[in-house]
């Protein structure tokens, strides 16, 4: 039987047409490059993942054993502020844990998915090898931001329910209670906590891009987690001098609490909406830089 010779291309043409336009393999489509599902169950087998977020489901417990441990500092008729609300339900025990968590523990949280996501590629000398599969930078850069965006918003649903659900359990359920004095009903006590975690994920955007530009700035991952949470310790510290005055309005950090005129009766939605500018004007601002400095940057070297 005889054997049919192989086609092979011999002009530059020939070959461009066989390997595609862009001189790419055959069948190669960008598009295609580093799923999403794929990174992301690569994110959530990590350890450090797991930490976190086992971190986040403890942290309602801890909270609840120092209640126990210090007593009814004030009696239910006398509550006065969120704190002393906590006791009452469960509710208000997740409330209040949002409240605690607002300013630190959910920064560290988005700082550190943020701020790992391309320098521990970086750190493991694995960047220049996505970059050659190829996969195009801006689409690794964004796939990369999607996964962290995701598993930021785990963590805060972690977060709230694991508050809500311990807090139920110990305190028992009831309505909402805010701090002059009034109980929220109806459907918009149950819109309460859906809200604020809205807020919370639209106001720590500028933290999730701050962190992003110092990811693809160093190949140190603990430099970009530290250095996002510096600044924004920093942007608080600064919020709490008077003599700043209405420079504290610019500061990203000043609105991070708005969320709080949620629990009145009648809201002001004033604070809210600047808070949500100011964190959609600094995000802008963060992301854009991340990426012309991505796009820039030698990864092979």
């Amino acid at each position: 039987m005889r054997e049919e010779p192989e086609l092979v291309p011999e002009t530059v043409e020939e070959i461009g047409n066989a390997s595609g336009a862009d001189g790419s393999a055959p069948g190669y489509r960008a598009n295609r490059t580093l799923p999403l599902n794929v990174e992301l169950r690569r994110q959530l087998s990590r350890k450090r993942t797991r930490a976190v977020l086992g971190c986040l489901v403890a942290l309602p417990a801890l909270l609840i054993a120092a209640f126990a441990l210090g007593g009814d500092g004030q009696s239910r008729q006398r509550a006065t502020d969120l704190g002393d609300l906590a006791v009452f339900n469960g509710s208000n025990f997740a409330v209040f844990t949002l409240l605690l968590c607002t300013h630190l523990l959910l920064v560290l949280t988005v700082a550190l998915f943020f701020g790992d996501a391309v320098a521990s590629e970086s750190s493991w000398a694995s960047l220049r090898y996505l970059a050659t599969i190829p996969v195009p930078r801006h689409r690794l850069l964004r796939q990369k931001a999607i996964v962290a965006g995701l598993l930021s918003g785990l963590g805060l649903c972690v977060l709230t329910l694991s508050a809500l659900a311990m807090g139920t359990l110990w305190y028992g359920t009831g309505a909402l209670i805010t701090p002059d004095g009034g109980v929220l009903t109806g459907p918009w006590s149950a819109f309460v906590l859906p809200a604020v975690c809205g807020y919370l994920t639209l106001h720590l955007t500028w933290v999730a891009s701050l962190a992003l530009l110092f990811s693809v700035s160093t190949s140190n991952p603990l430099a970009a987690v530290g250095a996002s949470v510096g600044i924004s310790v920093l942007s608080q510290l600064l919020d709490n001098v008077s003599r700043l005055g209405e420079l504290r309005l610019l500061l990203p950090t000043h609105h991070a609490t708005a969320w709080v005129d949620l629990l009145d009766s009648r809201i002001d939605w004033t604070n809210m909406a600047n808070g949500a500018l100011s964190a959609t004007v600094y995000a802008s601002v963060f992301a854009t830089a991340a990426l012309v400095r991505f796009r820039r940057s030698d990864i092979t070297s």
